[in-house]
C-alpha cells in the first residue's frame, strides 16, 4: 500500500482541514489511494482573496534581494529533493519517472531564473527636451507589482507550471492565490511547503483547492489584478467573460505541426518525433501531433517512425526505463480511443498502436487522416501522431496554418533559406528549426497566437505582465 499524503488549502498562513469535504487521490496507474485532497469552501475562497489583498503591500515592500534569496533557496531545496518530488508526480499523474525527473530539474531552473529576475526590475530615464514644453523636465520609469496574481495551473506539468506562475509573481513583489489542478493537488501542496521552508512569507501565497465554482469566484473578484491561466480554450473563454477590467494571461493548447522536408535527416526526424510526440503520453500543449512529410520520403519516414515508436516502453511510470505512462484518467484514455476510431472510420490508416489498457493507451501512428477529423483539427492531448503527405513546402505551411491554434511548430530541412521562409510564414508563437514543436527552455518567451493564448511565459517575460510601469517626473527650475 502506497503512503497516504494529504493536500490541504493554505489560507491566511494556515493549513485547513476540519469539517471540510475530502476526496481520494488515486494513482492513475495502479488505482490505489495515494492521498487525500481537502476541498476549500466558498468561505475559504473569500478568506483567501481577502488575505492576498491585505498582504499585497507587505509583499511589495520586501527588498528585491530578499525575494531573490528566498527563491534561490527554494531552488536549492528542490534540487536536494529531486527524486522525492519526481516520484510524487509519477504516482499522482502517471507520468514516467524519466520525464518527472526532467520536470523537477526544469522547476529548479524556473525558481532560480525567477530569483535572478527579481533583481532586474529595471526602468529608464527619459529626457523631456524632445518636446518644447519639456526642456526643463526629466522622467524616470520603474516597475512596480500589480498587487494580486491569480495563478490557475493544469495537471500535465504540475510542478513546473506552478513554479512558472508563483516564481515570477513573488519575484515581482506580488501576492498570489494559487488554484492548482484538482488532479495534481498533492504535488502543489508539497511545493508550497518547500517554499515556506525556504522563507516565503506565509501570506505571500494562498492556495485554494476545489472545482469550478471557487475558480470562478477568484477570476471575477476585483481584488485580483492579473489572472495567469494555463489550460483549455473553453475554460479560457469563460475566464475572459468573468474577468472584467483586469489583465488576463492565457497559455492554452495546440495541435502542433512538424514539417519533415525531402532533404531532412529522416532518421533524426523520426527519432525526435517519436520521443517528443509520446512523452507524458502526449499530454503537452506542444506535443507533436501533425507531421507533414514530403510525399517523396513518406514510405521511408513512415517505416522509420513506426520502428522508433514501437521501441517505446509503455507501463509503470515509476520504473526508470518506462517511456510512456498513463493518461490522467480512464475518461481521457477512452476519448483518445474514440478519436482514433473516428479517424480510421473516415479513411485513416492505423500504422501502429490504437489499443487501450485502463489508463494506458498504446502509442499510435495514423497515416493520412482527413483534415476534418479530431486528430487533425483539435488538440489531441494524448499519444497520437498523424503523418500527412504534402507536395510542396507552401502546401505544408498552409496546412499547418489552417488551424485555430498557433503555439509552436517544427521543421526539419537542410536548406537555410527554406527554413527561414517557413519560420516567417508559420502562424505560431515559436518555430524550432531541425527540431520538433515540442522543445522549450524555461528562460525563453513561451506562448502562442490565435486560440493558443495571450502573453508569454518564462520568468522575465511573465514579470513584464505581472508589473506596471510607474513614472516619476522631475521638473527643474528654469
Amino acid at each position: 500500500m502506497a503512503e497516504t499524503r494529504k493536500a490541504q488549502p493554505f489560507i491566511n498562513g494556515q493549513w485547513l482541514e476540519d469539517n471540510r469535504e475530502t476526496v481520494e487521490v488515486r494513482s492513475p496507474y495502479t488505482g490505489e489511494v495515494i492521498g487525500l485532497q481537502v476541498l476549500a469552501t466558498m468561505e475559504d475562497t473569500e478568506a483567501a482573496l481577502q488575505s492576498a489583498f491585505d498582504a499585497k503591500k507587505e509583499i511589495a515592500a520586501i527588498p528585491a534581494h530578499e525575494r531573490a534569496r528566498i527563491l534561490k533557496k527554494a531552488a536549492f531545496l528542490l534540487e536536494e529533493r529531486k527524486e522525492e518530488f519526481a516520484k510524487l508526480i509519477s504516482m499522482e499523474l502517471g507520468k514516467p519517472l524519466k520525464n518527472t525527473l526532467d520536470e523537477v530539474s526544469r522547476s529548479v531552473e524556473t525558481l532560480e531564473l525567477s530569483g535572478e529576475e527579481a533583481k532586474r526590475l529595471n526602468g529608464e530615464s527619459i529626457p523631456g527636451n524632445a518636446s518644447e514644453r519639456g526642456v526643463n523636465a526629466v522622467a524616470v520609469t520603474f516597475r512596480v507589482p500589480v498587487g494580486v496574481i491569480a495563478a490557475i495551473t493544469p495537471f500535465n506539468a504540475p510542478l513546473n507550471l506552478v513554479c512558472h506562475k508563483v516564481g515570477p509573481a513573488f519575484a515581482a513583489g506580488n501576492s498570489t492565490i494559487l488554484k492548482p489542478a484538482p488532479q495534481t493537488s498533492l504535488i502543489a501542496a508539497a511545493l508550497l511547503k518547500l517554499l515556506l521552508e525556504a522563507g516565503l512569507p506565509s501570506n505571500a501565497v494562498n492556495m485554494v483547492l476545489g472545482g469550478v465554482e471557487s475558480g470562478q469566484a477568484i477570476v471575477k473578484d476585483d481584488r485580483v489584478n492579473v489572472i495567469s491561466f494555463t489550460g483549455g480554450t473553453v475554460a479560457s473563454r469563460n475566464i475572459c467573460e468573468l474577468a472584467g477590467m483586469k489583465k488576463v494571461l492565457l497559455e492554452l493548447g495546440g495541435n502542433a505541426a512538424t514539417i519533415v522536408h525531402e532533404d531532412a535527416d529522416l532518421q533524426r526526424a523520426a527519432s525526435m518525433c517519436a520521443r517528443t510526440g509520446f512523452s507524458n503520453s502526449g499530454q503537452s500543449c506542444i506535443s507533436v501531433q501533425r507531421i507533414y512529410v514530403h510525399q517523396s520520403v513518406v514510405p521511408q519516414f513512415k517505416e522509420l517512425l513506426k520502428t522508433e515508436v514501437e521501441k517505446l516502453k509503455v507501463g509503470d511510470p515509476l520504473l526508470p526505463d518506462t517511456d510512456v505512462g498513463t493518461l490522467v484518467d480512464e475518461k481521457a484514455a477512452g476519448r483518445i480511443i474514440s478519436w482514433i476510431d473516428q479517424a480510421v472510420e473516415n479513411g485513416a490508416e492505423l500504422v501502429t498502436g490504437g489499443r487501450q489498457n485502463g489508463t494506458n493507451v498504446q502509442p499510435t501512428i495514423l497515416f493520412n487522416p482527413p483534415k476534418t477529423t479530431n486528430v487533425v483539427c483539435q488538440e489531441v492531448f494524448g499519444p497520437i501522431v498523424s503523418i500527412l503527405p504534402y507536395e510542396n513546402i507552401e502546401d505544408a505551411i498552409a496546412e499547418a496554418n489552417d488551424s485555430d491554434f498557433g503555439l509552436q511548430a517544427g521543421i526539419f530541412t537542410n536548406q537555410l533559406d527554406l527554413a527561414y521562409k517557413a519560420a516567417h510564414m508559420l502562424d505560431v508563437g515559436g518555430v524550432v528549426i531541425n527540431g520538433t514543436s515540442n522543445f522549450r527552455l524555461d528562460h525563453w518567451p513561451y506562448g502562442g497566437v490565435k486560440n493558443s493564448g495571450i502573453g508569454r511565459e518564462g520568468p522575465r517575460f511573465a514579470i513584464e505582465d505581472m508589473t506596471e510601469s510607474k513614472m516619476i517626473v522631475l521638473q527643474l527650475p528654469v
